[in-house]
């Protein structure tokens, strides 16, 4: 079984397209990957570009990791995919906080 996703996202007049194939819930090969922020054998943080994404489970390992075409390949029993919003640059005044 073969899960795939693709995202399309427009800022700043270009697009952002992020591929996720997950196989079996035992490889799962991921697109867009700017850095690894961490990683151990239950969780595996990534910088993408769109946004933070968290993967658990059991027995992680990461096999492929290229920064040069952004691509990720993660295998083991993968339990969960979560995605975090990128965080906006935010406005440090406090009136800005408080009409924002």
């Amino acid at each position: 079984m073969i899960q795939e996703e693709r995202k399309t996202t427009f800022k700043d007049n270009s697009s952002t397209i992020q591929n996720l194939v997950l196989e079996n819930r035992e490889k799962l090969t991921i697109s867009g990957v700017i850095d690894v922020l961490s990683f151990d054998d239950q969780i595996v943080i990534l910088e993408t570009e769109l946004g933070m994404l968290n993967i658990k489970g059991d027995d992680l390992r990461i096999n492929k990791l290229s920064i040069d075409t952004q691509d990720v390949i993660i295998e083991g029993n993968i339990g969960s995919l979560t995605y975090n919003e990128k965080e906006e640059k935010k406005n440090g005044s406090l009136l800005g906080k408080i009409f924002k």
